[in-house]
């Protein structure tokens, strides 16, 4: 897949995903109207460049819209005006081939559900004291599936919950008929998705406008 397939199957399955409405189709990409307060809407560019980027941010005067452009944070500073700021969190596109294959057995000590409501798989693993200790979930669109919100609670990391809940997800999207993964990792989840198997595509860098 190149970055622009890549892109259009992330927006896909984000917005099904966050229950947002679908994305609107722009000259420069995508929007979409998240609604949250610190977090009102994003426009997502897979081929960003200086005028674009430029262009959006001069236009977009409304506190906490975003802009999610597929190019380095370096790159980004140098485009954004004034009253954006890039948070230092980088993004990585990334992708894996799906396997229908068994999905793993619960963690030992640990009790794991899987729903699909809404078209999204979601995974949870409960601790023995029944406190919610691993999540996340994957939207299936088509050939593509995209995984979201995967987390570890702190007191229960480095136990394989975070593996145990994508090879689960993978596992369920194939099944549901999903071919590709795709997802967004941060720098803290590059770890344990470049050890499952999933390749790095790009970056992406998040723009905010300020307050």
């Amino acid at each position: 897949m190149d970055m622009s397939s890549i892109t259009s199957a992330w927006v896909a399955g984000w917005t099904v995903s966050r229950g947002t409405p679908s994305a609107v189709v722009e000259p420069w990409g995508y929007r979409i109207d998240v609604g949250l307060p610190t977090h009102v809407f994003r426009h997502v560019l897979p081929a960003p460049d200086a005028v674009s980027v430029g262009k959006l941010c001069a236009e977009i005067t409304e506190p906490n819209a975003w802009l999610k452009v597929m190019a380095g944070p370096e790159e980004v500073a140098e485009w954004i005006t004034p009253g954006w700021t890039v948070p230092d969190d980088p993004g990585f596109m990334m992708t894996k081939a799906l396997d229908a294959g068994a999905r793993p057995p619960a963690p030992e000590g640990y009790a794991r559900t899987t729903e699909t409501r809404d078209g999204v798989i979601r995974v949870r693993i409960v601790a023995p004291d029944g406190t919610l200790a691993a999540r996340g979930q994957l939207a299936p669109t088509g050939p593509t599936a995209v995984a979201d919100q995967i987390e570890t609670h702190p007191d229960h990391r480095r136990r394989g919950l975070g593996a145990n809940v994508m090879r689960t997800l993978e596992a369920a999207g194939a099944q549901a008929g999903a071919v590709t993964g795709v997802l967004s990792a941060t720098r803290d989840g590059l770890a344990l998705y470049d050890s499952l198997g999933w390749r790095h595509e790009g970056p992406l860098t998040g723009i905010v406008r300020g307050v």
